[in-house]
């Protein structure tokens, strides 16, 4: 059971690591419409994990409640806002194609700053599929190894893109291959460290596992709503990054219903 949860933990990393292995195999950056069409995946994928993988078992574990069942998923959905808020005003980042950055000053390089600004919104995404196995270890709300599976599947297909999104510009600001690579995937790193902290909280107490859930749900919507969305919407070809969006929520919406 262990090691099915550490393979499960790292599943969502190994994608970042090969998104950012495609430093080593494009020699061009990636283009404006490919880079709108990347972001516009990766948050239709999360939006949709946000739903049906967190907030509706966050609210079918509270079905005790009644007509109140919703409540645990809104208290622990504004937690997880109100949380990525505050690593955002924070933590010093600048995100991609922007010109300033954001959160206190600081005399970081900007390579640094780009890669804290992808670290940012990886910390939800590993939050995200370790409440999932939380509950998966603790028996509660009757989530299953396939569900959790299955989010860390849609996590790192969402994965993918990101690195290749943090490295390729990189390498098209001048930055070696080898370097290029690393801070992709050091980038990502902090998923498994960050699923670990739902993990040891479930198992300290299970009743948490609904507001764990729905955190984990705010957390990555914030993220959707605050930093993806501008991006793969801004200036023109806005719509390749709408119909990609529609693409990465429906696959990530059909793979929880099949498989989980």
């Amino acid at each position: 059971m262990t090691l099915t949860v550490f393979w499960g933990l790292m599943i969502p990393f190994a994608g970042t690591a090969l998104g950012a292995a495609c430093v080593f195999l494009m020699k061009r950056a990636l283009g404006d419409r490919v880079q709108r069409a990347l972001i516009g995946f990766a948050s239709g994928v999360m939006t949709a994990a946000s739903v049906w993988s967190l907030l509706i078992p966050a609210i079918e574990q509270a079905a005790g409640w009644g007509a109140w069942s919703f409540v645990p998923a809104a208290v622990g959905f504004w937690c997880g806002v109100g949380f990525l808020l505050l690593l955002d005003r924070g933590i010093p980042h600048l995100h991609m194609n922007a010109e300033r950055a954001e959160g206190p000053r600081s005399r970081l390089q900007k390579t640094t700053m780009l890669v804290l600004a992808v670290v940012l919104h990886n910390i939800p995404e590993g939050m995200a599929v370790g409440v999932v196995f939380a509950g998966w270890l603790s028996g509660a709300g009757g989530v299953s190894l396939a569900a959790a599976m299955t989010l860390a599947v849609g996590i790192v297909i969402q994965n993918f893109p990101e690195g290749a999104i943090i490295s390729m510009p990189l390498r098209a600001e001048g930055v070696g291959r080898p370097k290029s690579f690393f801070y992709g995937v050091l980038s990502g790193a902090v998923e498994p460290l960050a699923a670990l902290l739902p993990i040891a909280a479930a198992g300290a107490a299970s009743a948490v596992l609904p507001y764990l859930l729905s955190f984990a749900a705010g957390a990555m919507l914030y993220v959707v709503v605050e930093e993806l969305i501008p991006e793969m919407s801004a200036g023109a070809h806005s719509n390749v990054g709408t119909v990609f969006y529609a693409a990465g929520f429906t696959l990530m919406m059909a793979l929880d219903v099949a498989l989980g």
